[in-house]
């Protein structure tokens, strides 16, 4: 409940009994859901202050407090959504300390989609970072990979082993200097369906990169960075497509150009094959009308998904083992009906013949929360966004799948008391992306049919990214008040530079803790799920970046900036 202006009384305070008040430290669209959560064992009543001119502006009383598991918190929640006057603004309740201070803004995450766009740039490798487009984090190339071999592991007749291959391009894969095709498959997709879901918020967009201006929006710039890349890891001679191109083993923590050991193709596998497919077909129909600037590409992008399609119905179950000489990372996956799934749906939506949406039928699963080894849902998904073009009985099959998982997270959110569809088994590594893109999946059903609830359930999981979280941290490097500045990152521990590079997402709380050995002395200050993270450059479980992270948090920060609501329906349930 919550009352506007001076004229309802806040009661005197007890003292201070050890809570915090947490909140998006972001801040907040004016018509969006607003909440906050008081770390309390009993109801409190709560103020919303200008910090201006420390006049109250909204007053009201939490709901009755929970414990929320993961983190082991009592939480009451406090809904200011009618606050919808943009300025500056604290909580203050009764017994805790006052809040972060918080600003309404039109364009609240605006330039958080920006920022975490432009980490992609931060993070091309084969490329020197110039002053003018990378500010203090320039560096010199490094890892051209034009003379990259071909591992036993890789090796056929038409290219053995030791035969000299070119891909350069790219980006770095996480903290590491590696490039594997897995999981750039998700990460270059979740970038390219934000552009296809929200053209007009990306179109005019530019983010200070070298193509900046060239008459294609810069998000799609970017990803052709990738897609060049992806592209060279296709063996032309039969359309398989090489697992990763990595070192044998990992760099020490250098800059890239001093990172200079022997990289190789290693493996070939399905899922690589059909990640690539993918990826292929869903860039060639979002490049189309880009022919002028991309002669020819468009094209070559279907026939190269096509070709591996192929090579995926030929070769259906090729599982990449790591080889014993690798310690790079797998990005193994045994289990492949997803990969089939979501090749056969961006197949059928690119080119429309029958024999692809026969192939997702036969291996389409119910829609999970994506990740690099569960991409089953990405399929669903690009169906969701082109339902006019299938059968009319698909179509309601498809609206169904979609509407049924976002449905089962937003009543996790209801139920939760921290209001966050998060539960103790989704502190995993990379939980803050876990967080983001159950998101991302609930932005789907509001995109459907623009029920509130899912935006509102969206909106939560991004306040608990950016600080509405018992550790009371926003988990992107420079964006919020208390950020991770120890990332595990290669270049923003090598470089000199006190702060680490902007935009990038932290891993956030993993309670398994792979990485104990490593931070020996640095202990973790819980095994809590939720509070399991150190901001430490030794903790690759808790503190590391990816980019299969960052898509994400591009995807839902510019998503829910773009599907900003009206003042009106502030406050609304």
């Amino acid at each position: 409940m919550a009352c506007l202006g001076i004229a309802c009384g806040l009661p005197e305070s007890p003292a201070a009994d050890g809570g915090q008040v947490r909140l998006n430290q972001i801040g907040f669209l004016p018509g969006a859901q607003k909440l906050a959560v008081l770390e309390s064992g009993r109801p409190r009543s709560f103020e919303v202050v200008r910090e201006a001119d420390g006049e109250v502006v909204l007053r009201g009383e939490t709901g009755d407090p929970g414990v929320w598991v993961p983190a082991g918190r009592h939480a009451a929640i406090a809904d200011f959504s009618a606050l919808a006057v943009p300025g500056r603004y604290r909580i203050r309740a009764q017994g805790l300390p006052p809040s972060d201070p918080f600003p309404v803004d039109a364009q609240a995450y605006s330039a958080l989609a920006d920022a975490s766009l432009k980490a992609f740039y931060l993070m091309r490798s084969g490329t020197a970072l110039d002053a003018a487009h990378a500010g203090a984090y320039a560096r010199a190339a490094g890892h051209p990979d034009t003379e990259v071999e071909i591992h036993p592991s890789a090796a056929t007749a038409a290219r053995p082993a030791g035969t000299v291959v070119s891909a350069p391009g790219g980006w770095y894969d996480a903290g590491d200097y590696n490039k594997y095709v897995v999981n750039s498959g998700i990460t270059t997709w979740t970038l390219l369906a934000a552009y296809e879901h929200f053209p007009e918020f990306f179109g005019g967009r530019e983010l200070g990169i070298p193509e900046s201006g060239n008459g294609v929006p810069d998000i799609l710039d970017e990803a052709w960075w990738n897609l060049r890349w992806m592209l060279a890891m296709q063996d032309p001679a039969d359309g398989g497509v090489y697992h990763k191109l990595t070192n044998l083993a990992f760099d020490p923590v250098v800059m890239p150009d001093q990172a200079r050991e022997r990289r190789y193709m290693v493996g070939r596998s399905t899922a690589a094959a059909l990640d690539f497919a993918a990826v292929m077909a869903t860039a060639s129909r979002i490049y189309a009308p880009y022919e002028a600037q991309f002669p020819g590409l468009p094209g070559r992008m279907r026939e190269a998904a096509e070709a591996a399609w192929r090579w995926a119905q030929a070769n259906p179950d090729v599982v990449y083992r790591q080889p014993d000489d690798v310690s790079t990372g797998a990005y193994g996956d045994g289990k492949l009906d997803d990969e089939f799934a979501w090749a056969a749906a961006e197949l059928y939506v690119t080119t429309g013949e029958a024999s692809y949406l026969d192939a997702f039928r036969k291996h389409a699963g119910d829609l999970a929360i994506p990740d690099w080894n569960d991409v089953g849902s990405l399929g669903w998904i690009s169906l969701a966004q082109h339902r006019a073009r299938l059968p009319e009985a698909e179509r309601r099959k498809v609206v169904r799948k979609v509407q049924e998982a976002a449905d089962r997270l937003v009543a996790r959110s209801q139920q939760s008391p921290w209001r966050v569809s998060m539960e103790a088994w989704d502190f995993v590594w990379g939980s803050s992306a876990v967080a983001l893109n159950q998101a991302l999946v609930m932005l789907q059903g509001y995109r459907i049919d623009g029920r509130r609830e899912y935006l509102d359930a969206a909106q939560s999981q991004l306040d608990y990214v950016l600080g509405r979280n018992p550790l009371g941290i926003s988990f992107v490097t420079g964006h919020g008040l208390r950020t991770p500045m120890h990332i595990h990152h290669r270049p923003s521990q090598a470089d000199g530079v006190e702060a680490p590079v902007p935009g990038l997402l932290s891993g956030g709380p993993n309670p398994r803790q792979q990485d104990l050995v490593d931070c020996k002395g640095v202990p973790y200050p819980s095994s809590l799920p939720a509070l399991s993270w150190i901001d430490h450059d030794c903790s690759y479980a808790s503190n590391e970046i990816a980019i299969n992270w960052n898509a994400p948090l591009v995807y839902v920060s510019a998503a829910i900036q773009a599907l900003a609501p009206p003042v009106q329906d502030a406050g609304r349930k």
